[in-house]
């Protein structure tokens, strides 16, 4: 990973009603993991410029189906996040003799269970299950109004995010099938969180305008600003601070990651590095877009 931008913010309390806020410049990180792209893998300048993006878009690609599987729940209610969860899951354990309507589900997995190995397989099932139930868990919160404090909504936000069962996709993509014992290790799991960390608050930057627009307070912005007071330029700062850990915790963690033997090893560097590609590619994506213009103004409630 490419050094951390250094990010200065000022936390003061507000009464006003904030217009606009200045996104995080992301931009001087994507350039650093372009620089990267040139030296280590030999790629011309011009090609190096997209590479992180194409990267993370790889294993987004490969998991477009599942996404569907996740993504129509924002308009469901909390009885029919539980069917579905039912549904799926069962479908995910016996796509071909499980009986539904919900072809997407059987149709997928049949597929991702043709050339996907039994520990990706099952990776994949428990993290949708953990999904599943935080997802039904925040439905019913958002009905009722209910507005986390910081420490419960990160605690929902680490299952939340969706990243964690897509992370099976860089086992499916790359074909390799990772041991129990190195997908449970602490520090390995350390990585993961870590990437997901990443994801989720970057994405509450991201998504803010329009979760405000709607009146939602699950997000990680709103609810800084809740609790603790702070304004919206100050709170944007912190958020985009928080990203800044996250790939320091990744880096340092990363450099203590224990050895398995040589095949095993060949297959965690594949592993680690599509949790970097996707850190990467997020990085890249936003990079790009303030690169032209930072200041962002709010959508009307």
């Amino acid at each position: 990973m490419g050094p951390i931008a250094s990010i200065t913010h000022t936390i003061t309390c507000s009464d006003s009603e904030p217009t606009e806020f200045i996104l995080p410049d992301f931009f001087s990180i994507s350039y650093a993991s372009d620089q990267w792209a040139c030296s280590e893998a030999n790629l011309p300048e011009s090609k190096a410029l997209k590479y992180s993006t194409l990267l993370h878009l790889t294993y987004f690609a490969s998991s477009s189906r599942a996404s569907r599987l996740w993504l129509k729940l924002d308009k469901f209610e909390v009885n029919d996040a539980l069917e579905i969860h039912d549904c799926c899951i069962s479908a995910f354990h016996d796509p071909v003799n499980f009986q539904t309507e919900n072809h997407i589900a059987k149709l997928f997995f049949s597929r991702f269970k043709e050339t996907a190995g039994p520990g990706c397989t099952e990776h994949f099932i428990q993290r949708m299950e953990l999904w599943y139930t935080f997802a039904a868990k925040e439905m019913d919160s958002r009905t009722k109004g209910y507005v986390y404090d910081i420490e419960s909504y990160i605690k929902l936000r680490h299952d939340l995010s969706g990243c964690k069962p897509c992370f099976a996709f860089i086992e499916f993509t790359c074909q390799i099938d990772l041991p129990d014992e190195v997908i449970s290790h602490l520090v390995v799991m350390a990585l993961g969180e870590a990437t997901n960390d990443f994801d989720a608050w970057s994405n509450d930057i991201s998504s803010y305008d329009m979760e405000q627009s709607n009146h939602s307070t699950c997000n990680l912005v709103y609810i800084l600003m809740d609790k603790q007071g702070l304004n919206l330029q100050g709170t944007i700062d912190y958020c985009s601070q928080l990203c800044n850990i996250c790939v320091q915790h990744f880096e340092k963690t990363h450099a203590i990651l224990p050895l398995w033997g040589e095949e095993v090893d060949k297959d965690v560097a594949i592993y680690i590095q599509g949790l970097q590609d996707w850190i990467a590619g997020l990085v890249q994506k936003d990079g790009h877009i303030v690169k032209w213009n930072r200041i962002f103004k709010l959508s009307p409630k």
